[in-house]
């Protein structure tokens, strides 16, 4: 049994954040009805990635939406509505990332539902908190990302901003969305009461950059400092951390003493004894490096490095990634199939309890699929 078996989740999101804290409450064991608009259902669905659709759906909705039902139901339509309240009356939890003022004008605002279900938690997602003049513009990932300074961390100096390329912001949020929830239903465990769970995009790509941030805040102001040799991997951290280049790939280097890197390398670092100028001076140290370990292949150095207990590794792409004995021995992927018969091979919950590694099975529903049956098991 999972730890959220017999919960019920009603989830009015859309596109990412909400969508994927529902995706990681059902591998968790809770019972996620998605209440989506009749035909076309939520947004996500249109939006693709490479153009790649399944039964009309994008590949990123049935990513993001797998293991959950689907509830069609047009929340302006009087009679549709009241359905939606009678779900809300027997529900655990409900979620959503509409603008301000938008669960309040269709009477669905926390308050309200409290009057329906004494005990919901209710949690809500916004760009930018539901005060203030950024209250109602468009909370998107790269927007976040530029917004907060994340883009100033990535790349080389020469390069200017760097965005992610995943929707980091999006994605973290999810995760702070989840911890709220289960922290709230703790809470209402001890009270007997709902309780409110707000997060927004902009404090939880703020929460990510804590230690850049951090360091800003106490370092006199100092802004991130990228280095500007090919491979750098960090506006905070020294020599040698970073990616290099070999004979036939890559190979990363993580933190380590320089000295006995150099020793093992064969390279004269001795300039470098004081410790302070592998920061002040890592560009021209990591030049260094680079040329010298593009004289053998990846493995060549992967074999030298290791012995040594230098934290090392070769940079794959997802090719080579999917080749590696791990992913078949961690059971890192698994195929989910839809109700018309067609499979989709995705990642998995990274969660084991009790040595159980939580799959499934269910692929993203198709708009309205679950109605019949939630109506029998809900609303008669």
């Amino acid at each position: 049994m999972r730890p959220l078996e017999g919960l019920v989740v009603l989830e009015f999101c859309q596109f990412l954040a909400g969508p994927s804290a529902g995706l990681k409450l059902a591998d968790l064991g809770a019972r996620v009805i998605k209440i989506e608009r009749p035909v076309k259902g939520e947004a996500c669905r249109q939006l693709s990635i490479k153009d790649l659709f399944v039964d009309d759906s994008s590949l990123l909705f049935h990513t993001i939406n797998r293991n959950k039902e689907s509830f069609a139901a047009d929340l302006k339509n009087p009679d549709d509505l009241v359905l939606v309240k009678k779900l809300i009356a027997k529900a655990d939890i409900m979620t959503h990332n509409f603008r301000p003022g938008v669960m309040e004008k269709i009477g669905l605002d926390f308050k309200t539902t409290l009057n329906i279900n004494p005990k919901m938690i209710y949690g809500t997602i916004t760009g930018y908190g539901d005060k203030g003049p950024w209250a109602n513009k468009p909370g998107q990932d790269l927007l976040l990302q530029s917004l907060s300074g994340l883009s100033w961390l990535s790349g080389r100096k020469s390069q200017g901003p760097v965005p992610f390329g995943l929707a980091v912001a999006d994605l973290m949020c999810g995760n702070h969305f989840v911890q709220g929830i289960l922290a709230a239903l703790l809470k209402r465990a001890k009270t007997g009461k709902g309780v409110l769970v707000e997060v927004s995009l902009l404090e939880s790509v703020l929460d990510v950059q804590f230690e850049a941030i951090t360091s800003y805040l106490n370092d006199g102001g100092q802004q991130p400092q990228r280095s500007d040799v090919k491979g750098s991997a960090h506006a905070f951290l020294s020599a040698p951390y970073g990616v290099y280049q070999t004979k036939d790939g890559y190979i990363s280097l993580a933190m380590g003493d320089l000295l006995f890197i150099g020793s093992i390398l064969e390279i004269d670092f001795q300039k470098y004894t004081d410790k302070h100028k592998w920061f002040s001076q890592r560009d021209e140290i990591r030049e260094l490096l680079a040329e010298k370990l593009n004289t053998q292949t990846a493995d060549y150095w992967i074999d030298v490095l290791q012995k040594e207990g230098i934290w090392c590794g070769k940079v794959l792409n997802y090719e080579e990634l999917d080749s590696q004995p791990f992913v078949n021995e961690l059971q890192l992927k698994q195929t989910v199939k839809n109700s018309a018969g067609e499979k989709l091979v995705t990642t998995r919950s990274p969660i084991q309890l009790d040595g159980e590694i939580l799959t499934s099975t269910k692929a993203a529903p198709k708009v309205g699929e679950d109605n019949v049956i939630i109506h029998e098991q809900f609303l008669n």
